[in-house]
């Protein structure tokens, strides 16, 4: 069944909030117990979210998107003034915050995919030329094996 958000409504229940955020109604509930969005509960004990938490889940899910753990978006949720909804100067302030986390993520899976090409997908076992989990056969020298796989 979809659910339609009237450009009236002020409200909306967490089917409107899914189908129009396009984010699946589990994830909605798990954002509201990780504080990340709030909801009043009718008498009926039903979640109503405010319009502006469509907003609020859309910087999540574009936060999301770049890598950033759901504990630094929290963060910087926590710290608007009274709670409200990031607008756009939000979003540039701490994309700004966030460009030298990225930026140090970004070399490192550079380095990742570069060193690649030496994986024959050993899946670790100890093969001297690792350089993904097995750099200069660390793993060897405790003797021959699956390592770092655990067994």
């Amino acid at each position: 069944m979809t659910h339609h958000l009237s450009p009236r409504a002020k409200e909306a229940t967490i089917g409107e909030l899914s189908d129009r955020s396009g984010v699946p109604q589990s994830a909605l509930r798990f954002y509201e117990r990780q504080g990340l969005i709030n909801s009043r509960r009718t008498t009926g004990n039903q979640r109503r979210f405010s319009r502006d938490t469509l907003r609020r889940v859309a910087f999540i899910r574009a936060s999301q998107r770049v890598g950033i753990p759901l504990a630094a978006i929290r963060e910087a949720l926590a710290v608007l003034p009274e709670g409200r909804t990031p607008n756009r100067a939000d979003w540039a302030r701490l994309s700004e915050c966030w460009r030298n986390d990225l930026n140090t993520r970004i070399r490192r899976l550079e380095r990742l995919r570069d060193n690649l090409t030496e994986c024959i997908g050993c899946g670790c076992l100890s093969i001297d030329k690792c350089a993904l989990a097995n750099t200069d056969d660390r793993l060897g020298e405790r003797g021959p094996g699956a390592r770092g796989l655990g067994v």
